[in-house]
């Protein structure tokens, strides 16, 4: 096994244990209490959003862990998927750095290692789909 599977399946990993925490994410954001005050169909729409989202990281996270090969064997379909993954993670890493405002949440120390710790695993997500496309496109995987 390569080094780029071994990575693969490290992020497959890393995203399952994202997926795992997900639970907690309303709890400890205040869901039920920052949403209440919007209409019962934008609420249901959140959600609705909240778990295609979580449910992505699934698929992402099972097809590295369990067949990392298939994202490195070159075809289209491998680049493509890889490709989608790549910039699927840096529009989530561009958005945790840009784009989410937390100044309103109580930083307790946890918190601010929770939200660095995230931003690291996005930015590796990033780069180790982003190598994988490469590697796909440049002919790594034939």
């Amino acid at each position: 096994m390569n080094l780029l599977e071994w990575a693969l399946r490290l992020a497959g990993a890393g995203q399952l244990v994202l997926v795992a925490a997900s639970p907690a994410i309303p709890r400890v954001l205040r869901w039920e209490e920052e949403l209440g005050v919007l209409p019962v169909l934008l609420r249901r729409m959140f959600w609705v959003y909240a778990v295609y989202i979580c449910f992505t990281h699934l698929c992402f996270g099972l097809l590295s862990v369990l067949a990392p090969g298939w994202l490195l064997d070159g075809s289209g379909l491998a680049a493509g998927v890889s490709g989608f993954a790549g910039m699927w993670w840096g529009v989530r890493l561009g958005l945790h750095v840009r784009g989410f405002e937390t100044k309103g949440l109580a930083d307790d120390g946890w918190k601010r290692w929770a939200k660095h710790g995230l931003g690291l695993l996005f930015l590796m997500l990033t780069v180790v789909y982003v190598w994988a496309l490469v590697w796909n496109l440049t002919g790594g995987g034939s």
